[in-house]
């Protein structure tokens, strides 16, 4: 065995010498992050590998080959198609169809005078109710998304972030008017607010108040809503802004890390909070690269947490992802493409070691997907699940001399941004620094660049291009009445609920953000009296004001 690596490394030696005979075509061998790799690896490039240390079983420390004993075999990953448009009616018969379809899981998506906090009758909501995701102003909404879908049968992710706290509520109360108390509730909620800021752009009120809410989520949850994902901590937007798989990988965890810390800093004991802790990535088409950062992710969560934050339970080691596949690598040139390319990204998802997952439909570069384009995303994973075989076997690449390899470069480079965050003062003065936001934008340029110079090759696009093409794949469309029809409905109930109590409730909920106490109570009671969204946001915009991004040239 000791004769092992110089035998190796003889052979290397003769086969480069072989080697350089043979002329490679003209192409620049790198990752779609621009990370370069080698034509061959062996043994010799993972010689410091140390199965117990760095890879471990699968379900054990540190959890580099999964965080589950048995994987698939035990239960396969959640099939949760991001859905919602038009109003809560419509969302819901859509809700109902994917169920029927199969689907295994919920998954919310807000139109933007939601996400921003905004009633549909605000101003600014005009022209934009309804049109990327469903209009959700008051509990009624709520209620009527949710109609005939038992919450305690379900697992529901939503993706909201700045106004989370309010949403949550909305989900809770609608369990409560179902009869499902609030400790049988299962599913995320995104509360992810470090990377709006450094990526999405969909903030609120400024970084301390907001994360002045996130731990009030994880400390109300701790005690009512045990089985509820807190924060869903999301690498995907950072991705789809532009960035490289590293500096996903990087960024992602440090917002991570800057949460438990905040946690920490609010009181809370580590493993009361850290255990319902998820994240969310992105898988890109760089099959090898995407599942290399999972492995890496998993790792460098579980070392972090046990030997840095102190954490004693093992739950709070395990870096628990939903993956969806990569929108920005999508293209409205030759959309049915993009189904063999969600179907690639989607396999590299499950051979990472994903707990859940969305495929992309290949019309959503276009608009919100229609019936047929997400039963065919969603046909993507079952024929994953159950025809390719590839769940039968936990972590079946590990070992691979090129994954193993590049598994430890994502960790290192990983490390490497981990030390220049601390050394600019934390995630918080990195935002502020606007860092992040240009390491971002200086990938995208790149990588803009080599599509533009044809160094790397997008196909339907800057290759293989059909000049003649035409769309001819049906397209949803929203009708413009949708919004009407949403306003009036917001405006009745105005008229009809206990506006007494509503004053009453904003006002106790002003108190409390005025103060210390934890919030979440308060806006539960807004919500109980049916105060919408856009007032409760109100009073919180009042009391913690706004954000403004420092401009950066």
């Amino acid at each position: 065995m000791n004769d092992q690596p110089k035998g190796i490394k003889e052979g290397l030696e003769k086969w480069r010498e072989n080697r350089c005979q043979m002329k490679d075509r003209d192409f620049r061998f790198e990752t779609v992050s621009g990370m370069e790799v080698k034509d061959l690896y062996t043994p010799l490039d993972i010689e410091d590998l140390d199965y117990e240390r760095d890879l471990g079983f699968p379900g054990e420390y540190p959890f580099t080959r999964g965080v589950y004993r048995n994987m698939y075999r035990g239960r396969l990953w959640t099939m949760r198609q991001f859905a919602g448009f038009a109003t809560a009616k419509e969302s819901n018969k859509r809700y109902k169809y994917l169920l029927e379809k199969g689907q295994t899981g919920l998954s919310v998506a807000f139109d933007m005078p939601t996400i921003m906090g905004y009633d549909s009758d605000h101003p600014r909501s005009l022209g934009e109710v309804g049109r990327v995701g469903v209009a959700i102003d008051s509990l009624q909404d709520m209620e009527t998304l949710f109609d005939g879908i038992p919450l305690d049968k379900v697992s529901t992710s939503m993706t909201i972030n700045a106004p989370a706290a309010v949403i949550w509520c909305m989900y809770i109360a609608t369990g409560e008017k179902q009869g499902v108390r609030p400790e049988k509730l299962t599913g995320t909620i995104q509360n992810d607010i470090l990377k709006e800021y450094i990526a999405q752009k969909s903030w609120i009120f400024p970084p301390e108040p907001s994360m002045r809410l996130i731990t009030d989520i994880f400390a109300y949850a701790s005690r009512h809503v045990p089985k509820w994902n807190t924060i869903s901590i999301s690498g995907y937007h950072i991705r789809e802004a532009g960035s490289t798989a590293v500096q996903e990988l990087a960024f992602t965890l440090a917002d991570g890390f800057a949460y438990v810390e905040a946690g920490i800093k609010a009181g809370l004991n580590v493993d009361d909070f850290a255990p319902r802790l998820s994240f969310f990535f992105n898988a890109h088409i760089d099959f090898f690269e995407e599942i290399a950062k999972y492995r890496a992710a998993r790792r460098i969560w579980a070392r972090r947490m046990k030997e840095k934050y102190g954490a004693k339970d093992p739950r709070s080691w395990l870096l628990r992802f939903h993956t969806q596949t990569a929108g920005c690598s999508l293209t409205a040139q030759q959309p049915e493409n993009n189904i063999v390319r969600t179907a690639y990204e989607a396999l590299a998802a499950v051979l990472g070691g994903t707990q859940s997952l969305h495929t992309n439909s290949m019309d959503e570069v276009l608009a919100l997907p229609t019936e047929k384009a997400v039963q065919i995303a969603l046909r993507t994973q079952q024929i994953l699940a159950y025809e390719t075989g590839v769940a039968n076997v936990i972590d079946p690449l590990a070992g691979s001399y090129y994954v193993e390899a590049l598994t430890n470069k994502m960790e290192e480079e990983a490390e490497k941004y981990f030390e220049e965050i601390e050394k600019r003062g934390g995630v918080l003065a990195c935002i502020e620094q606007n860092f992040f936001q240009q390491e971002i934008a200086d990938a995208a340029y790149r990588y803009q660049r080599a599509l533009d110079s044809k160094q790397r090759i997008l196909v339907g696009v800057n290759e293989f291009v059909n000049p003649d093409e035409k769309l001819e794949i049906e397209i949803l469309k929203i009708d413009p009445k949708i919004e009407q029809e949403q306003v009036a409905r917001l405006q009745k109930l105005r008229r009809e609920r206990d506006n007494i109590r509503v004053r009453e409730t904003l006002e106790a909920l002003r108190r409390a953000c005025e103060g210390t106490e934890n919030v979440i109570p308060y806006i539960l009671d807004c919500v109980r009296a049916y105060a919408t969204e856009g007032e409760i946001i109100q009073v919180m915009r009042e009391v913690f004001g706004e954000y403004k991004e420092k401009p950066t040239f």
